[in-house]
């Protein structure tokens, strides 16, 4: 069948009344996180790890997707209304869209920041649609030296591309390394590293690391900062709507974003901050009007916007065709499949060929929803943003430990007094979360090397029993030599991409004085 067919056949499955309800929370959920600050949307889709476990796996995963999408979406409102970006992809936002706020001009600002993600989400996604089923077929050639390569560029990606420093990386991602080994050998059927605790014979469970670092974690962390000065939030006002003229400076960034942000979203090395910074600096250049930059230029919203919708789409080009995570939330996703026991590559597609493009038709549901949602209901999503820290985390942990209870329920006796087992894990990898943070090392690589560990492991081991033991097999082909190159390439290139944004921003910050 061609691209149309599978995506007709995906919205029949989509439109499905569960699956729209499903979409809609998703949308709702992730528009509501990305409005608050400090919670993305690798933290919520973490949260619901446990509690989906035994819903509808096309329905959990589409309701994920709606989630970060719905997050990209969210991040505008109090990058423009608050000058705090609930998600790192919205900081260039606020540069421009919280001077546009100030003006009385946040309306058009938000107006412009919503439509340009529905654009951007809609040409993304069908893009998507078009490139992923190629991306199939070339994967399909890939044997256990290519598929160990393949793991190996995910390693260099995440490691590299997460935090500010390439060596914080590596150590976080060893960290996930070691704890893939947890557990019975896969291949010999030996037990190692579990201590002699039957409740480590099958390994940690992503969903109780995930949930620890990401929200006990994020939890502690926020506790233990010192007092945040109050932030004034922005007034909406005059009409939401915007004039001929903010239509006419908008439409192109919208898709001078939407080509930036896809494939650099799609890239191993890239990611939604990337190409929002990238088209902020394209629209300084292609502008009439330069000199509004830093002072609320319209299109230093709309850009970056659609730059940040469009590689949210990107980022599951890797995700669902090779297994390959290259952000947060997309690694959480990466443990939702796994979690119903898919494994996300280009067999995926061929097993599993309703869900794929079930989740991918639910993506142009989810951006008309977000539409929808964003405009009208502007004033309930500012509300959010009177909610108290303490009753915003402390509705977090209550969320974390039921979810780990329900998911994990066993027991271990400790001097003769049982105790849940996951929520004791959920303590101690809580603790090792605020520790990571408190010193500056990315979450994200951690658990990247427990999902990817095992599998790179196994690719490895196959390749040397068929190669007789010999190294050379891991470069056998031009395709493990190219994934080899491309790994040593995901730990320069950010290096070089941070240099040219840090360099845009010196550029702004001499303009504003």
């Amino acid at each position: 069948m061609n691209t149309f067919e599978l995506l007709g056949q995906g919205l029949l499955t989509a439109l499905q009344w569960s699956h729209l309800l499903y979409a809609l929370i998703g949308v709702t959920l992730g528009t509501a996180v990305g409005v608050l600050p400090g919670i993305g949307p690798a933290l919520t889709v973490a949260l619901l790890l446990p509690v989906t476990y035994k819903l509808d796996p096309a329905g959990s995963l589409i309701m994920f997707a709606g989630i970060y999408y719905g997050g990209m979406y969210g991040g505008s409102t109090t990058s423009i209304l608050l000058n705090t970006p609930g998600e790192s992809a919205s900081i260039v936002t606020a540069l421009e869209g919280n001077k546009m706020a100030r003006q009385g001009r946040g309306g058009p600002a938000l107006a412009t920041a919503a439509i340009g993600s529905f654009v951007a989400g809609l040409i993304a996604t069908l893009g998507l649609a078009f490139i992923a089923p190629t991306v199939v077929k070339f994967a399909l050639s890939f044997g256990p030296a290519e598929y160990f390569a393949l793991m190996l560029l995910a390693f260099m990606t995440v490691s590299a591309a997460f935090g500010d420093s390439t060596l914080r990386g590596l150590t976080s991602l060893f960290i996930g390394l070691a704890l893939g080994l947890i557990g019975i050998d896969q291949l010999t059927g030996q037990t190692r590293l579990a201590m002699g605790l039957p409740n480590l014979f099958d390994g940690i469970a992503v969903t109780t690391l995930a949930v620890a670092l990401f929200a006990i974690g994020e939890t502690l962390a926020v506790v233990s900062a010192k007092h945040l000065a109050e932030e004034k939030v922005e007034a909406v006002k005059g009409s939401v709507w915007m004039t001929r003229e903010d239509w006419k400076r908008s439409w192109m960034p919208w898709l001078r974003g939407t080509a930036i942000g896809f494939p650099i979203g799609a890239m191993p090395a890239g990611g939604a901050d990337v190409s929002s910074f990238l088209s902020y600096s394209a629209e300084r250049n292609f502008s009439k009007h330069p000199e509004e930059f830093g002072h609320g230029a319209i299109e230093g919203v709309a850009g970056p916007e659609a730059a940040n919708n469009a590689s949210a789409a990107g980022t599951l080009v890797p995700l669902l065709t090779l297994g390959l995570p290259t952000t947060a939330t997309a690694a959480i996703m990466l443990a939702g499949f796994q979690q119903f026991g898919l494994q996300p590559g280009p067999l995926l597609f061929i097993t599993n060929a309703p869900l794929v493009w079930g989740l991918i038709s639910s993506l142009l549901v989810a951006n008309l929803m977000l539409l929808v949602l964003n405009l009208p209901l502007i004033g309930l999503w500012v509300r959010l943003l009177t909610i108290p820290r303490p009753w915003l985390y402390g509705g977090i942990l209550v969320f974390a430990t039921l979810g780990t209870i329900g998911a994990d329920g066993s027991t271990y006796s400790l001097f003769g007094i049982p105790i849940s087992f996951g929520l004791g894990l959920l303590m101690l990898f809580g603790i090792l979360g605020y520790a990571l943070r408190r010193f500056h090392y990315p979450i994200a690589p951690v658990v990247v090397g427990l999902i990817l560990g095992p599998m790179a492991e196994k690719s490895l081991r196959q390749a040397l029993q068929i190669s007789q033991g010999d190294p050379a097999a891991l470069f056998h082909s031009w395709i493990a030599i190219g994934l080899w190159l491309l790994a040593l390439t995901a730990v320069f290139l950010p290096l070089y991409l941070r240099y040219r944004g840090s360099k845009v921003l010196a550029q702004i910050a001499s303009d504003a004085d």
